[in-house]
């Protein structure tokens, strides 16, 4: 069943590549890839010769409470025009954040709002600005290292897609090389974990800035690339509208279409082919619009004895406060520190709101959590059943040294007071979506990560994504069959361990 579109042939199926970038033992044990540091991607994208606008600096703090923000609440109008308005919502979900120094040479570099898998950012901020107060219609790319617009066309452009007719359409898009250069094969997973970050950063800073979010996966590759006249190294990956009363608008005005373009900068010396990355997204791209809110069943509650959650617990951190702070751990404090199962509780809720998305008519992620330091809550492994907000233990027992060595051996995986398997129903997504299900899930997972990211901060914790674990090993320890899905996410949270290199 394909719920998107066709999907252009190819010879390698979503299967295909996921097997293939498998970690194991053996795949460990294959010819080392050495990171080339003169060839290093540079992390910033520009265009030569486009106007480039100021974005206001220091906008309004989001003084909307994180935690409400996560539960779907929307904060109050904040912006009285179109810059101020474009300016704090990227502040809050794109822009840098911090820097870390490097002792070694004395150098420094760049920590921003939205996650990455090894600070690489491959992804690009472009957005449509129709009808905005005192902002030109056109399009235009985010330059997060000067926090500035670079105009790349003037005029009332329209991406001509259905839904598309919204006065803010943001396009996010991956250069997958810089995930390759030091992930090489499996970077096309990070990118997909890196979109569904960066979505959940627009999302919820458009959520706490009082406007409505919808996100769109399914839409015409090509199509998107050549209307916004991307170099050959960035890939469209997912549209979000946004909309509502927060939206400063001016009066309706018509322009003529000015395309300025602008030369893209070549981010390394070179750019090596990785022919599988290249051909799953081959697999997964899209001719046309199609469909994409196609819902399959999710599995039915089988579970017993299960664990009621309590109240969650509160947090008067606000949201502005939380995504300027936000950091991946990297380490956790071991020893008896704990959290409280409120604060458990409180973590896991914000996972379960439903996505505004095209692809969200069923969620394909389950949650899989391993306590190690939870007062109230035997250690063990849990699954969350959020339909009645339960958890039920499918292993007892300290699970310290199995989490560390299911991720590749990060010990900080075992310090955390909790971490998590991320389980993902590719088959299901498949069937709903074809082939471009398999970004859905990885957008998913992403999404949930970054959630828990915030609600982590919020709740004076520290968090971390984990990519790289010993996938069939998850499976195996789990007792998951491949029908019942895979690993697609690894996640720990605790006390985090102060990194005296960061500079705020």
């Amino acid at each position: 069943m394909q719920g998107c579109g066709d999907a252009p042939k190819t010879t390698m199926s979503w299967r295909d590549y996921h097997e293939w970038t498998k970690h194991s033992v053996e795949s460990l044990g294959r010819l080392p890839h050495l990171l080339d540091w003169a060839n290093m991607p540079d992390p910033f994208r520009h265009y030569e010769g486009v106007p480039i606008l100021d974005l206001p600096a220091d906008p309004p703090a989001l003084e909307t409470s994180a935690l409400t923000a996560l539960h779907g609440v929307a904060g109050p109008t904040a912006a009285e025009d179109g810059p101020t308005f474009l300016s704090q919502l990227l502040f809050h979900s794109a822009s840098i954040s911090a820097s870390k120094l490097v002792p070694s040479t004395g150098s420094r570099y760049a920590l921003r709002v939205n996650p990455s898998s090894g600070n690489l950012h491959p992804t690009e901020f472009h957005f449509l600005a129709r009808g905005l107060k005192e902002w030109p219609d056109g399009l235009y790319h985010y330059r997060p290292s000067s926090h500035m617009a670079e105009q790349r066309a003037m005029g009332a452009l329209e991406l001509g897609l259905a839904g598309n007719v919204a006065p803010i359409v943001l396009i996010l898009t991956s250069i997958v090389w810089r995930e390759a250069w030091k992930y090489g094969d499996r970077a096309y997973r990070y990118c997909s974990h890196d979109i569904g970050h960066a979505w959940q950063a627009i999302a919820t800073a458009a959520q706490a800035m009082g406007c409505e979010n919808f996100a769109r996966g399914c839409f015409p590759d090509d199509y998107v690339s050549q209307f916004c006249r991307l170099h050959e190294d960035e890939w469209p990956m997912l549209i979000i509208e946004l909309r509502g009363g927060s939206i400063p608008l001016g009066k309706p005005r018509s322009t003529e279409s000015i395309w300025y373009g602008g030369h893209a900068n070549q981010i390394s010396k070179e750019s090596i082919a990785f022919p599988r990355i290249d051909r799953i997204h081959r697999a997964t791209k899209l001719s046309h619009p199609g469909t994409s809110d196609i819902a399959i069943a999710e599995p039915a509650s089988t579970g017993y004895g299960r664990i009621k959650l309590p109240y969650a617990a509160s947090s008067p951190r606000t949201f502005g406060e939380v995504v300027r702070m936000r950091r991946s751990a990297l380490n956790f404090v071991g020893g008896l520190r704990a959290i409280s199962l409120a604060q458990l509780s409180a973590l896991l809720t914000v996972t379960t709101p439903p996505f505004s998305a095209d692809f969200a008519a069923a969620r394909f992620t389950r949650l899989y959590v391993y306590a190690h330091r939870v007062d109230g809550l035997e250690p063990g492994v849990y699954k969350l059943w959020p339909e009645d907000a339960t958890l039920e233990q499918i292993k007892s027992g300290d699970q310290r040294v199995v989490a560390a060595g299911l991720s590749l051996g990060q010990e900080l995986a075992g310090n955390a007071c909790v971490a998590f398997s991320m389980i993902g129903d590719l088959e299901r997504a498949a069937e709903a979506h074809g082939d471009r299900g398999y970004r859905y899930v990885h957008f998913e997972a992403g999404a949930i990560g970054h959630r828990l990211y915030l609600a982590a901060e919020a709740l004076g914790l520290g968090a971390t994504g984990i990519g790289a674990f010993y996938d069939d090993e998850v499976h195996r320890y789990l007792n998951l069959t491949s029908e019942q899905g895979q690993v697609v996410y690894h996640f720990a949270i605790g006390y985090p361990v102060p990194d005296s290199r960061l500079n705020t």
